[in-house]
C-alpha cells in the first residue's frame, strides 16, 4: 500500500511540474521594418539575452524580418553584430557586381559607355528598382545554409514569420513557409531601391507597406507576452523628408501611425530606439545605430529582467560552409537563352563540388549580363542528392542606346553612339554597333552568340584612323633615310573584319580562334614624291587567342591579374608594295596588381612580341609610345616617348607602377617602364640585355562618371625629352 501511495505521489508531482511548465507564458518578439535603422534590433537583442529571456516566437517585417529570421535560425545577437559589421554596405542597397564576374563583353560595356538607355517598344524604360538585391540574397542564403532544405518556418530554432506585400494587389502576405532567404528578401524589398521579388509567379515588395509591426500575427502563433522593437519614423515635415526613399517612407507611414497607437497598447515591453537623424540607407552608421538599440532596451531593463528565466543563449558550433556537392542543376524561366548559356555563366557544372563563394560568383555572373530581371535559387534535396534550382525571369528589354565621350592626344576628341540589340536573330545572341564621331571617325560592329561552356561564335568589324607625325615610316626607316628626315607625317587607316569561335577553358580562361581580314592604308604627304602610298593592302590571317582578366578595375586596379596571348599566321596579302611573305606574329601580355596599406596599389607588367619567318613587310611592326588611347593593332603605350617613336618586328617591355589613392577616387601615381625593341631581338638574345629604352611618368587620375580623367607627365633619360598627355573619359 505504501509503495502504491509513493508511486501515485511521484506521478502527481510530475504532472504538476508539467502543468506549471504548460502554463508558463510564451514570449513573442516583434521587430519592425526601418531599413538601416533596423540594425538597432541587434542592440535590443543583446539586452534581451542579458536579461535571460527565452524567445518563443518571432515575427518581423523588412529589416526586422532579416534580423529576426537570422535570430530564429540560431544566430546570437553578438554574431549578428559581427555579420553586419563585415558586410559591404554599398552592396546592400545596389547591385555590386565585381569586375571579375563579368565577361569581356560586359567589361567592355561598363568601361566604355557612360549612359545606357534601355528601349522597349520605342520608349525609354525605367527599371522597377535600383537593385535586384542579389548581394543580400546570396548573403542570406549562405547564412541560413543549415535550413536550406527546410520549408516550414515553425521548425527553425525559434518559430518565425515575416510580412511582405503583393505588389499587384497591395495585400499583406504572411510567410510561414517556403524558402527562408527568399521570403526574408521579399519582406525587405524596399520600393524604388529593390526590384519586386518573384515567388511562385507573384511579386512582392517590402512588408512595411501593409504591416510594419506584425504584432497580431505573433499573437496568433501563441505568444502571451509581446516584446516589440519599433524603429519606424513618425510623420515628417517637408524639410525633413530626404530624397525619393524618404517620400516612400512618409507615404507608408500615413496609415501606420494610427495603427501603431493600438499596437503599442498591446505591446507588453515596448522598445523604441532613438534613431532620429538616420535614414533607411544609413548602413555606414551601423555601429552607432546598434548602440541606439542597446540604450533603448536599457530604459526598460526592469521589465526585461522580470521576464527573465536565466535562459542562456548558446552560440552554436557552426562549421564554416566551405563546400557544396551539387549533383544536379535545374533552370526555370528560359525562353531566349539556353541552359548551356546559363551554365557557362555559372562556371560550374552538375557533379562538381563548389564553395558557397563559387555559388555567389555564379549568380553574380548571371546578374552581370543584365539579361535577367529576376534571379533566385534554392538548394533542394532530391534522392539524397543536392540539387540547385535556379529561377530566372528574362529581361524584356532587348534594345539599348549607349553614349560616351573621350579625348586623348592620338585620336583627339570623340563622341560615341552605340545601339545594342539582344536576341536579334538567335538565342543567346547580342549585336552591337559603335559609331565614333570627332576628329577621327571610327566604328566597331560586333555580333556574338554566347553558348557558355560550348563553342560560341562571333563576327566583328572595326575601323580605326589617325594622323600623326611619326618616327616610324613603316618601311624600316627607308623613307626617312631617303628624305633625310627624322620623322614623317602619317595618315593611317585600318579596317579589320574577323570571324571567330571561343569557349571557356578551366572555367577561367577564354580561348578562341578564327580568321581575320585586315585592310591597311597608310599615306604620307611628306613621302608622296617617293611613293604614292606607303601601303594599301588586304591581309588574311588565321588567329588564336587566350584571355584572362581578374583586375578589380581596368584603370585603377586594386588587385588581380590578367593574361592576353595572341598568335596570327599571315597567309595572304594583296601585296600593294610587293614585299609580303608569309609569317607568324606572336605576342603576350601579363600583369599583376596587389594593394598594400589599403591605399597603395603596386602593378607589375610585362609584355612582348616577335615574328617567325622572313618577314620583309614592316606594316605590322610593333610601335611604342604615348599614353591614354584605346589599344588596337600593334600600337602600345610607352612612357618617355611620343606616339610611334619606337618600332620593330620584335620587342619586350616591362613596367612597374605605384598608385596612391590619397582621397576617394583621387589618385597619384608613378610608373617606370623599360624596353628593348628592334628586328629579331629574340634571335640574337638582345631582349635579355640591358634595356635600350627607359621612361618614367608621374600622374594624377580622377575617377568620374564619364571615366578616368588623367594627366601624365613623362620623360626619358635617353632623349632628355618631356611629354605631357591628357586623357578624358573611357577609352574607345
Amino acid at each position: 500500500m505504501k509503495k502504491s501511495f509513493t508511486l501515485v505521489l511521484f506521478f502527481f508531482l510530475i504532472f504538476s511540474a508539467f502543468s506549471q511548465e504548460q502554463k508558463k507564458p510564451k514570449i513573442g518578439l516583434v521587430l519592425s521594418g526601418g531599413g538601416a535603422k533596423g540594425l538597432a534590433h541587434i542592440g535590443a537583442l543583446k539586452e534581451i539575452e542579458k536579461a535571460g529571456i527565452k524567445i518563443d516566437y518571432i515575427g518581423g517585417t523588412s529589416m526586422g524580418a532579416i534580423i529576426g529570421g537570422l535570430y530564429a535560425a540560431g544566430y546570437t545577437a553578438n554574431e549578428l553584430d559581427s555579420i553586419f559589421r563585415d558586410v559591404n554596405t554599398d552592396a546592400l542597397i545596389q547591385d555590386n557586381i565585381p569586375r571579375k564576374n563579368k565577361t569581356f563583353y560586359e567589361k567592355y560595356n561598363d568601361e566604355v559607355y557612360v549612359v545606357t538607355l534601355p528601349f522597349q517598344k520605342f520608349r525609354v524604360t525605367v527599371p522597377k528598382g535600383l537593385s535586384k538585391g542579389l548581394y543580400n540574397y546570396n548573403l542570406l542564403s549562405r547564412l541560413t545554409y543549415k535550413y536550406r532544405h527546410e520549408n516550414d518556418f515553425n521548425k527553425l530554432k525559434i518559430p518565425f514569420l515575416c510580412i511582405a506585400t503583393n505588389v499587384e494587389n497591395g495585400k499583406e502576405v504572411v510567410f510561414r513557409e517556403g524558402s527562408l532567404p527568399l521570403a526574408i528578401t521579399a519582406s525587405g524589398a524596399f520600393p524604388s531601391l529593390f526590384s519586386p521579388v518573384e515567388i511562385y509567379g507573384s511579386y512582392y515588395i517590402d512588408g512595411g507597406v501593409t504591416n510594419n509591426y506584425p504584432l497580431e500575427e505573433v499573437k496568433k502563433m501563441g505568444a502571451d507576452i509581446i516584446i516589440g522593437v519599433d524603429v519606424q519614423d513618425g510623420l515628417k515635415n517637408i524639410n525633413q523628408i530626404n530624397g525619393a526613399a524618404g517620400v516612400v517612407v512618409q507615404i507608408s507611414n500615413f496609415q501606420m501611425i494610427e495603427r501603431m497607437k493600438q499596437k503599442i497598447a498591446q505591446t507588453d515591453v515596448y522598445i523604441k530606439p532613438n534613431i532620429e537623424g538616420y535614414s533607411v540607407i544609413s548602413f555606414e552608421d551601423g555601429e552607432a545605430i546598434i548602440q541606439k538599440g542597446v540604450e533603448a532596451a536599457q530604459l526598460v531593463k526592469d521589465k526585461l529582467e522580470a521576464l527573465g528565466t536565466n535562459y542562456k543563449t548558446i552560440k552554436e558550433n557552426r562549421a564554416k560552409v566551405d563546400s557544396l556537392d551539387i549533383k544536379g542543376i535545374g533552370v526555370n524561366g528560359l525562353k531566349n537563352y539556353t541552359r548551356s548559356y546559363v551554365l557557362g555563366k555559372l562556371r560550374f557544372r552538375p557533379g562538381e563540388k563548389i564553395s558557397y563563394e563559387d555559388l555567389s560568383n555564379g549568380m553574380n555572373n548571371l546578374n552581370a549580363t543584365q539579361n535577367f530581371s529576376s534571379i533566385s535559387y534554392k538548394l533542394e534535396k532530391r534522392n539524397e542528392a543536392e540539387t540547385l534550382i535556379i529561377n530566372l525571369r528574362e529581361n524584356p528589354v532587348r534594345t539599348y542606346l549607349k553614349l560616351a565621350l573621350h579625348y586623348d592626344d592620338l585620336f583627339k576628341s570623340a563622341a560615341l553612339i552605340n545601339v545594342s540589340k539582344k536576341n536579334l536573330m538567335f538565342k543567346n545572341d547580342v549585336a552591337s554597333a559603335d559609331i565614333i564621331l570627332g576628329d577621327n571617325i571610327r566604328y566597331n560592329v560586333d555580333y556574338y552568340i554566347d553558348n557558355g561552356f560550348h563553342w560560341s561564335f562571333g563576327v566583328k568589324s572595326s575601323f580605326d584612323q589617325f594622323k600623326k607625325n611619326s618616327k616610324n615610316d613603316f618601311k624600316n626607316g627607308m623613307l626617312k633615310s631617303k628624305l633625310g628626315l627624322d620623322e614623317i607625317d602619317i595618315d593611317y587607316h585600318q579596317l579589320t573584319n574577323q570571324a571567330y569561335v571561343q569557349t571557356i577553358f578551366f572555367q577561367k580562361f577564354l580561348i578562341g580562334a578564327g580568321l581575320k581580314h585586315e585592310f591597311i592604308e597608310i599615306n604620307s604627304k611628306t613621302a608622296e614624291n617617293l611613293v604614292p602610298r606607303i601601303d594599301r593592302s588586304n591581309y588574311l590571317s588565321a588567329a588564336g587567342f587566350m584571355k584572362f582578366d581578374s583586375f578589380t578595375n581596368k584603370f585603377f586596379p586594386k588587385r588581380g591579374w590578367y593574361f592576353l596571348g595572341d598568335a596570327q599566321v599571315y597567309m595572304y596579302s594583296s601585296n600593294y608594295a610587293n614585299d609580303f611573305k608569309k609569317f607568324t606574329l606572336l605576342k603576350a601580355d601579363i600583369g599583376i596588381v596587389e594593394t598594400f596599406f589599403k591605399t597603395v596599389s603596386v602593378k607589375l607588367q610585362t609584355e612582348g612580341g616577335f615574328v617567325i619567318g622572313e618577314n620583309v613587310n614592316n606594316i605590322f611592326d610593333f610601335n611604342l609610345g604615348g599614353y591614354g588611347f584605346h589599344r588596337f593593332g600593334n600600337f602600345k603605350p610607352f612612357y618617355g616617348y611620343d606616339y610611334l617613336s619606337l618600332s620593330g618586328n620584335s620587342y619586350v617591355k616591362g613596367s612597374a607602377s605605384a598608385d596612391y589613392e590619397f582621397y576617394k577616387k583621387n589618385h597619384l601615381n608613378f610608373t617606370a617602364n623599360f624596353s628593348n625593341i628592334g628586328n629579331k631581338i629574340f634571335d640574337n638574345q638582345e631582349w635579355l640585355t640591358k634595356p635600350n629604352y627607359t621612361g618614367y611618368a608621374v600622374g594624377y587620375g580622377l575617377e568620374t562618371f564619364i571615366g578616368p580623367v588623367e594627366i601624365k607627365h613623362s620623360w626619358s633619360p635617353e632623349t632628355k625629352k618631356h611629354f605631357t598627355w591628357v586623357s578624358v573619359g573611357f577609352w574607345f
